[in-house]
């Protein structure tokens, strides 16, 4: 009983092994470096697993977001689009660069920003777009890159929840004008605690990120790893070594330790993700006659990778406030469930922004409802089916 507790407390993440503490060791004997030859390595693999041209390993998820807005030039005044219902990164990257920051309501069964609600928040300064692609369901990928040609807005996936997911057979985070990837050790993959990684196909955009992750340095004559201008273009004093600055940049690199892991996690994310599809359908039936809950929806050629299982709690069907479910499973039964999101037009951050509970009544309706269930690859037939009898002695516990 005291490991099955332990599966279901530590809720989360990837698995570490023997590959990755070798790849881990390799390095330490080049003295570990920074943004060296296996973060190169990491750099290609990705953008080949996403069938990107260019992917660029950066220091988390959040980076990846905020560089993405800056290698599309977002400034103050320019309008940006995302959902309520995310982690706050996605967006305090468009506030952070002095863009106004709007919400879109999200979709009732799969709790992404709702494409058919989009075209009336748009205005002609709406510059970028960033749909979330939450739990580890891709958004509608089809119409709203439809409604970015027509309107002229970029799209910046969110995919720090989806490494490895499809829309219509396509890698999350590949459609857009970039995509963002978080390697945080809660998610399906991970690089030592943090990390991330942006894709894209735009060589523009992907120079613009490349500068402004590394200070926006350009070194001239001893090593073209930052450089994309013709050293032959500097004064003749100049030519054998010069560092200059295009602008003021950032620190937003990743370190070769951490890429080292990455190759590694990558080659397993499949097997990894294929586990927990696995265990998520398993959870699916075994809860699927239980009343008051609203299971988790999978629309019609999307590949769900279970980042989180999500559920809804129907207090009046199931007999216990999504609160009490909470407690309830921490106390007496040493599970915990997590609450992912309270959505962010409720925030203080948000609210001083001039935002109110009420505004997007969908996502204002799930927050009372949503709930998130333990789910990581190192789940043992013995956790799931402890999770599932939990869920279902509460149930009883509250029709008595």
């Amino acid at each position: 009983m005291a490991q099955i507790k332990f599966e279901l407390e530590s809720k989360f993440g990837s698995i570490y092994g023997v590959e990755e503490q070798e790849a881990m060791m390799a390095v330490l004997k080049k003295n570990a470096p920074t943004s060296g030859d296996a973060c190169i390595q990491f750099e290609a693999d990705y953008a080949a697993y996403c069938g990107t041209h260019y992917a660029r390993a950066v220091s988390n998820g959040t980076a990846a977001l905020f560089l993405s807005l800056v290698g599309l030039g977002i400034k103050p005044g320019d309008r940006v689009l995302t959902t309520p219902l995310t982690w706050i990164a996605t967006a305090a990257a468009g506030a952070t660069l002095g863009a106004e920051v709007d919400f879109v309501d999200v979709d009732p069964e799969t709790y992404n920003l709702d494409v058919t609600q989009l075209e009336k928040k748009l205005t002609p300064n709406t510059k970028a777009v960033l749909p979330v692609h939450l739990y580890g369901q891709c958004c509608d990928m089809d119409d709203l890159l439809s409604s970015a040609k027509k309107h002229g807005f970029a799209v910046v996936e969110d995919a720090c929840h989806a490494v490895g997911a499809e829309f219509q057979g396509k890698k999350a985070g590949s459609m857009g004008a970039t995509g963002c990837f978080s390697f945080h050790e809660q998610k399906n993959m991970s690089t030592l605690g943090e990390g991330g990684m942006i894709v894209t196909n735009d060589a523009e955009i992907f120079e613009r990120i490349a500068l402004y992750r590394s200070h926006c340095t350009r070194v001239y004559g001893k090593s073209t790893k930052y450089c994309s201008l013709d050293e032959t273009k500097l004064p003749m004093g100049k030519r054998f070594w010069w560092q200059d600055f295009d602008d003021c940049g950032y620190n937003f690199r990743m370190t070769d330790m951490q890429a080292a892991v990455g190759i590694v996690q990558l080659k397993k994310l499949d097997t990894l993700n294929q586990k927990r599809q696995e265990i998520c359908q398993k959870i699916t039936e075994l809860l699927k006659d239980v009343p008051g809950l609203t299971l988790p929806v999978i629309k019609p050629g999307r590949s769900h990778v279970f980042h989180l299982y999500p559920i809804q709690i129907d207090a009046k069907a199931f007999g216990m406030t999504k609160e009490d479910f909470i407690w309830t499973m921490r106390e007496e039964f040493g599970v915990r469930i997590g609450t992912h999101y309270i959505p962010l037009h409720w925030s203080t951050a948000f609210q001083k922004r001039g935002f109110k509970k009420g505004q997007f009544p969908v996502a204002d309706g799930l927050a009372e409802r949503l709930i998130t269930l333990p789910i990581h690859p190192r789940l043992t037939e013995e956790a799931i089916n402890y999770l599932v009898d939990s869920i279902k002695a509460c149930r009883k516990q509250a029709a008595k």
